[in-house]
């Protein structure tokens, strides 16, 4: 088979449909090398040279000029005998030539439509159009959760039987066992506590980090947040300033991935109160990592947090609270949930969602 990416993702991307871009091409190409995977762009990066490198995957240069990856990338797929174009980030193009092709779209989540006041009405007019013209097209669609399966039925109008759930994975970092001088080194650069709680994701309201850092507010446990700022954050600062939290609250920068994964290894409890996600990549990550976790009861969270997580109303700061000192304070339970909740999360390893997109490539020839 020759399947072509819309590879934009793929290469400029560093976070969440980077990270699934990358990840997708890469467990298909160990599982399946028999086939030829084509990343279609106008230019590359070196961001997943480890994957392009590899010979069953090729980079194909794109046309170009302005609105080259709507009217160009679809024919340019079709000029080089792909069967297969899949669209990674809820986009198709919108023109395509005479040669058979079959079109599948990644379509992550339609929080603009949930949650309209996180975007501009520009954005949402645009993000709706994109959803609409590339869920039309599409010969199938995968949802990443089955909420986001829903919500494509709901706000899209799209039947079901259209509609494929394939859950994410997450890095490989995650599953693997960093070096004990590894570990010792990137405790002593970030000067991390000897024990505390973690947050990761980009500071921006729908994660909900204030009422994580009002949960704690009071108690003298260690709170270490990753993540990106945004407007928000000055939000969130002036809060832990007002309560002269500085000391408790620590904002790291500049974390590699695998230093990521061992953060997510130190930390007693991982918590991610988020109000919306399309799956939650983070939550997953923490179970990896055998660290228990507390996060929300909406969305597609227990999807992915399993039934060994621990919930909370990611309204109530009070809850938060709550639920944060019940596990610090025990560490048997605390392990327990860890340990259960890591024979669920093999369900999303790399090999199983690989069959899965294999059988509905085959399925659609």
């Amino acid at each position: 088979m020759k399947i072509a990416f819309d590879a934009k993702r793929f290469f400029h991307n560093t976070s969440g449909l980077g990270n699934y871009s990358r990840d997708l091409v890469r467990i298909l190409s160990q599982y399946y090398p028999e086939n030829e995977y084509l990343l279609l762009n106008k230019n590359r990066s070196e961001r997943g040279k480890d994957i392009f490198e590899r010979p069953d995957v090729r980079f194909v240069e794109t046309s170009k000029g302005n609105l080259s990856r709507q009217f160009k990338m679809g024919k340019d797929a079709q000029k080089v005998g792909a069967q297969i174009f899949h669209g990674l980030s809820g986009e198709l193009p919108l023109k395509w030539g005479k040669e058979p092709i079959k079109k599948i779209v990644t379509i992550h989540d339609l929080i603009f439509m949930r949650y309209p006041q996180y975007y501009s009405f520009f954005d949402r007019k645009i993000h709706l159009w994109k959803f609409k013209k590339a869920a039309a097209s599409a010969d199938k669609i995968i949802a990443i959760s089955e909420q986001t399966k829903r919500d494509i039925i709901t706000y899209l109008k799209v039947p079901e039987n259209k509609i494929e759930v394939i859950y994410q994975g997450c890095h490989q970092a995650f599953k693997e066992q960093q070096s004990d001088k590894f570990i010792q080194l990137t405790k002593e650069k970030f000067n991390l506590p000897e024990r505390f709680i973690l947050n990761v994701g980009t500071i921006e309201d729908r994660k909900n980090l204030l009422n994580i850092v009002k949960g704690i507010s009071g108690t003298e446990i260690p709170l270490v947040v990753v993540g990106r700022k945004t407007n928000y954050y000055k939000k969130v600062e002036a809060f832990i300033r007002k309560n002269k939290m500085e000391k408790q609250v620590l904002f790291l920068e500049g974390v590699s991935m695998d230093e990521l994964a061992v953060i997510y290894k130190l930390a007693d409890i991982f918590v991610y109160p988020s109000f919306f996600e399309g799956f939650g990549i983070p939550v997953i990550e923490a179970l990896f990592s055998k660290t228990a976790v507390i996060t929300s009861n909406v969305s597609c969270l227990p999807e992915a947090g399993g039934e060994d997580s621990v919930y909370v109303d990611p309204k109530s700061f009070e809850d938060i609270g709550a639920k944060i000192k019940f596990l610090w304070e025990n560490e048997s339970e605390r392990k327990r949930r860890a340990e259960k909740s890591f024979t669920f999360v093999q369900k999303f390893n790399d090999e199983p969602i690989a069959a899965q997109l294999m059988d509905v490539y085959k399925k659609i020839l």
